[in-house]
């Protein structure tokens, strides 16, 4: 198992697969995941011979519990010590929901400054922000997370299964094909993760203005959305990305949800492999 150590002396766990010489991807997970959560993009883009590189966000997965640095700072920090430590240049970075908040700001205050950037791309990703503000108007309202934080705090355990059971994959929709095989699998990575660092996640996804973040990301960006995505809706978020950043493609993808990245990955896969070898 492969660590590196921060500044602030915290274990990140990263996986790193491929020929060492060939244009790296950085994934970037998503709110309570792990790197696991990219099996099905990572095993794509190896088979089609690129360098596939993700990491576990500081109390998630497999890196340390630590008790502080549970905000976009650190996230990106973290995400820049990796790929510092590999030395990745001419990367491609995905992000999936707050892992799309975690690449925004590593590519506009890390990335870009290194040199270190080729392309990004936002998948159903929290920027500019979440919550309702009066800048973002149309956001959500501050009793949701508390609903989140209150529903983590009494019973984690039931609170995950409820979501990946749910709304992140589109699961309580009539139509809906249920796989309890995608529910198991989302509902272990959560709770291999810290509950600290779950819950004070919430307010870093949720809080946290990325306006700047997103005019500063000068690379070509990707954003892809569903359009009914329970989680992150579209209009507040994939719309806004592409209207702020300065070299923006938007892709919504009509009756996709928010873990779309896994029960469409065939679809969406494809769909990166164009945007990054354009």
């Amino acid at each position: 198992m492969s660590y590196v150590t921060t500044q602030d002396g915290t274990e990140i766990f990263y996986k790193d697969w491929g020929p060492k010489d060939a244009q790296p991807i950085v994934f970037h997970h998503g709110w309570p995941l792990s790197s696991d959560d990219w099996d099905a993009q990572m095993l794509f883009f190896l088979a089609n011979g690129f360098r596939v590189v993700a990491h576990d966000r500081r109390g998630h997965g497999r890196s340390a519990q630590v008790p502080t640095g549970h905000d976009m700072d650190h996230y990106a920090s973290d995400a820049a010590a990796v790929t510092d430590h590999l030395n990745l240049k001419n990367a491609v970075h995905i992000g999936h929901s707050t892992g799309g908040g975690e690449v925004a700001r590593y590519v506009a205050q890390h990335g870009i400054p290194k040199g270190r950037v080729a392309k990004a791309v936002l998948v159903a990703s929290v920027p500019p922000i979440m919550l309702k503000t009066d800048r973002y108007p149309g956001g959500l309202t501050i009793d949701v997370f508390d609903g989140f934080r209150s529903a983590l705090s009494a019973n984690r355990a039931q609170f995950f299964r409820d979501v990946a059971s749910g709304p992140f994959y589109g699961f309580n929709r009539p139509e809906a094909k249920v796989s309890d095989a995608v529910v198991d699998n989302w509902w272990r990575q959560g709770m291999t993760g810290s509950a600290l660092a779950h819950y004070a996640g919430i307010k870093a996804f949720s809080e946290t203005d990325q306006t700047d973040d997103l005019k500063a990301m000068t690379v070509p960006t990707l954003v892809m959305q569903g359009d009914d995505d329970q989680i992150v809706p579209y209009k507040n978020a994939a719309v806004l990305q592409a209207e702020l950043l300065p070299d923006a493609t938007l892709k919504v993808y009509p009756g996709y949800s928010h873990g779309m990245l896994t029960v469409n990955a065939d679809v969406l896969n494809a769909d990166l492999l164009a945007f990054i070898r354009s």
